[in-house]
């Protein structure tokens, strides 16, 4: 009998089913275990001896692995783990406390897990070669992943070959119309809107959280890559369905991100040139599709600025989810990605 979540697992190989092998593992962390994505590359009639090289790719606050699907259909040759974020998709039974430094610390148990790439794990995979020692990897984080992706190079960089950050990563600007004193909730909320409200909601079918996310202004062409990473955001509860991520994850990592001591001392580092050369991929739209974006481009220009280290790119026509969902942004992050690893 075919189920929903074999459905959605062949849907999430998608456009990269001819380019890589898709798989789950569970990694074991601090008080469970973690649900990460694997996208091993299909290389066929080549020697499959040598090393892959791998990257971490790391989700948005709301978010899943299955944000990454078109991005790994653009990277042929190239290994991909990515996670379910602690509170969110498969990994939402995990308790808190929540924050970036523990997100960090699973992601370092997930590159030593799996960042030898196949040759460590031969129950699994394709077959192909791979490095048996963990990491350094690739990282690559959008929207809030960013944010982990820093704090991450900073608490384990012997992990980290390159960081790359997809509309994320940098402080954000004060939401305009809120009170200085606004509370975390009340800035998550002005910020994301609709993507957070929908997680207090039960829908009657699957088919009716396909109809709220089509009402989206930032999905406005609706693909085969939204529809399954849509669908596996779903939760059976109360008689129908629930979006994945457990809100109290969402509103203690963005009071994290605002007062916790973790991504401050990592971002100092970064400006510093303490993690390297790292390269930001910014969208001129944000969540809504509004004008601006996340990172307006004089703000962008203004961290460009403050460090050597720190190069910022715009990619034109995309927003905040189509930067790594639409064919210019999936472009725009393969090409990034590419030049990193080769």
């Amino acid at each position: 009998m075919t189920t929903h979540e074999d459905t959605t697992a062949r849907l999430a190989a998608g456009s990269a089913a001819t380019t890589h092998t898709y798989d789950t593992a569970d990694v074991p962390v601090a008080g469970g275990t973690l649900r990460v994505g694997i996208w091993d590359p299909v290389r066929p009639g080549r020697d499959d001896t040598g090393a892959v090289p791998t990257v971490l790719a790391v989700h948005g606050i709301t978010a899943s692995h299955r944000a990454w699907v078109a991005v790994v259909a653009a990277l042929p040759g190239v290994r991909v783990i990515a996670p379910d974020l602690r509170g969110r998709g498969r990994s939402n039974r995990l308790p808190g406390p929540y924050g970036m430094a523990r997100h960090a610390d699973d992601l370092a148990a997930v590159v030593r897990a799996l960042g030898g790439g196949p040759a460590s794990s031969p129950e699994r995979g394709n077959g192909l070669g791979g490095r048996t020692d963990p990491g350094p990897v690739t990282v690559l984080g959008h929207s809030m992943g960013g944010f982990v992706g820093v704090v991450l190079a900073h608490r384990h960089p012997e992990l980290v070959g390159r960081l790359l950050l997809v509309d994320g990563g940098l402080p954000l600007q004060p939401v305009p119309g809120l009170p200085a004193d606004a509370t975390a909730e009340e800035v998550v909320s002005a910020l994301l809107g609709p993507a957070v409200e929908r997680l207090s909601r039960v829908f009657g079918s699957r088919e009716a959280y396909r109809d709220f996310w089509r009402e989206h202004p930032a999905f406005a062409r609706w693909t085969s890559t939204v529809e399954q990473y849509v669908d596996y955001d779903l939760d059976e509860a109360d008689g129908g369905f629930r979006p994945a991520t457990v809100p109290e994850a969402v509103a203690g990592d963005s009071a994290d991100m605002y007062t916790g001591g973790a991504f401050p001392a990592a971002l100092a580092a970064l400006t510093a040139g303490g993690l390297g050369e790292v390269t930001m991929l910014r969208a001129p739209r944000g969540l809504m599709d509004e004008p601006g974006g996340m990172y307006p481009a004089p703000v962008a220009a203004e961290w460009s600025g403050r460090s050597d280290a720190l190069r910022i790119d715009t990619v034109e026509d995309v927003n905040h989810y189509t930067i790594i969902m639409s064919p210019p942004g999936v472009a725009a992050v393969a090409g990034l990605v590419t030049g990193a690893v080769n």
